[in-house]
């Protein structure tokens, strides 16, 4: 498929706000996804090029956050070592299964995941010591997050902050940053699946990953310095946007 100047205005700008929102609080693909799709990709095509350019600005959100001392390695590693088939295992589905039913579901669980998040306490101030119980729990957060990344997508790396604070005991920054490690390793796994499947359109994703990078170093630097109360509005902005497109997405 031949890449126009015209899907090259419509997907960069729209990547750089994605993966800016992303590194953030996570849910950069309700933006970014929508904006392959609105191109004329197929779902599958345009979900393996989201996946590429995502990972650039994962990347770089990443090594922000281990660089500020916002990560910590040994549970995100548990995690992303879960991540990995979980994201693979849900790219494969991806390719073979229609996503309605897992819409229906989501449909019901998201708007109470959104409003746990607006009743229930703050996230502890300070990290709470990781436990081999809680290494386990990042484990198992892993493969279901992962799995759910690979199928459907938007949405994980806000589930992974709120699964890291509520499960793990981290604090809301370090969630942040630690999410971001575990999210990197589900995209690379789930891109991997598309790549192997055909289903990236490379003329248009490489040049969104630049775009792609800038975001993410902005949104790690404004995560950093506005801290928890700051991530806590955009998760919550990310979770009524996806209620929102789900419902559309339902009943049109």
């Amino acid at each position: 498929m031949e890449v126009t100047w015209q899907m090259l205005l419509i997907v960069c700008p729209l990547v750089f706000l994605a993966s800016t929102v992303d590194a953030i609080g996570g849910g950069g693909g309700l933006i970014s996804l929508p904006a392959y799709l609105l191109t004329g990709l197929p779902p599958a095509v345009a979900a393996g090029s989201n996946k590429m350019s995502a990972s650039i600005g994962t990347l770089i959100a990443t090594g922000r956050f281990l660089k500020s001392g916002r990560l910590l390695v040994k549970p995100a590693l548990c995690a992303a070592a879960g991540a990995l088939p979980g994201a693979w295992l849900g790219a494969e589905l991806l390719k073979r299964a229609d996503p309605a039913v897992v819409r229906v579901f989501l449909i019901v669980a998201i708007p109470v995941m959104a409003l746990v998040l607006i009743f229930k306490k703050d996230a502890p101030a300070q990290s709470k010591p990781i436990t081999v119980a809680r290494l386990w729990g990042c484990l198992a957060l892993g493969v279901g997050c992962g799995f759910y990344d690979g199928f459907f997508g938007p949405g994980t790396g806000t589930l992974l902050i709120m699964g890291l604070t509520w499960l793990i005991g981290m604090d809301m920054v370090t969630a942040s940053g630690s999410a971001k490690l575990i999210n990197l390793a589900s995209n690379v796994s789930a891109l991997v699946s598309l790549i192997s499947g055909g289903k990236v359109l490379f003329s248009l994703a490489l040049p969104a990953a630049a775009f792609s990078l800038a975001g993410g170093y902005l949104g790690s630097w404004l995560a950093i310095r506005r801290g928890a109360g700051f991530i806590r509005k955009i998760m919550l902005a990310v979770l009524a946007i996806l209620i929102v497109r789900l419902a559309v997405e339902w009943f049109a």
